[in-house]
């Protein structure tokens, strides 16, 4: 019989949760252009530049456009992540090693007093924003169904082209897509199914690891919707 309506099972809604958002995400990015694509609202963006132009020290891709990334460090906006990985058991010398840090820089993070931390993440072009989730996808598939061997940094081709971006984007979160529905539920409570490198994803239950990738798009999409929207009234702009 033909299910009709929303799935209770915990697969069933996390994957109703992310096609819901990749739909919304879909129609949001629809009519994207390169001078958009690669718009900085303020000096000094993280963006997808050509190798010879980066600006940031650990800029990284296998061709000639690479995306930007920054010195080793934990940004402000990750401090409640690392104190709910330590929460969960994780190592501060396993944490360290995920965000290529030092042990005291993680306790520092974790000795911080609840005072709003100053405003360390980088402004970031929408190309940045679509590159960073590709590259996460891609790592994600290759070391949750593919071979588990290749760097996650390896395996984006970045494109300064809207279209091509999107082509690409899409045909990867489709096949990623693909095999996550095909996810027992013995494997959703394996840990470490997903073996991907950057981050916890060895040490927790594939049903962790899976929410944690809806909320990784989730996030990502709004941060592109916004700065879709800024790009739109850009003439009214005072910064």
């Amino acid at each position: 019989m033909e299910q009709t309506g929303a799935r209770t099972d915990r697969l069933g809604v996390l994957l109703d949760q992310f096609d819901q958002a990749r739909e919304m995400a879909e129609v949001r990015l629809a009519g994207l252009g390169d001078e958009e694509y690669l718009w900085e609202p303020v000096a000094g963006c993280w963006s997808v530049r050509r190798r010879a132009e980066a600006t940031t020290p650990r800029a990284y891709g296998p061709g000639e456009w690479v995306l930007d990334k920054g010195a080793p460090d934990i940004p402000a906006n990750e401090y409640a992540e690392v104190a709910r990985q330590a929460a969960g058991g994780m190592s501060v010398a396993k944490i360290a090693e995920d965000w290529s840090v030092s042990v005291g820089r993680v306790e520092e993070v974790l000795a911080h007093t609840g005072e709003p931390p100053p405003d360390e993440a980088p402004f970031t072009t929408l190309a940045w924003r679509l590159g960073h989730l590709h590259s996460c996808f891609a790592g994600q598939w290759e070391w949750t169904f593919g071979e588990r061997r290749r760097d996650p940094h390896l395996l984006v081709d970045f494109s300064p082209s809207a279209d091509v971006a999107l082509e690409r984007f899409w045909a990867l979160i489709d096949r990623w897509r693909a095999d996550v529905g095909r996810v027992t539920e013995e494997q959703l409570d394996t840990v470490g199914f997903s073996q991907y490198p950057y981050g916890s994803d060895p040490d927790d239950p594939y049903i962790g690891v899976l929410a944690g990738d809806n909320l990784e798009f989730i996030h990502h999409m709004s941060e592109i919707a916004v700065l879709r929207d800024l790009y739109r009234l850009r003439s009214t702009l005072s910064w």
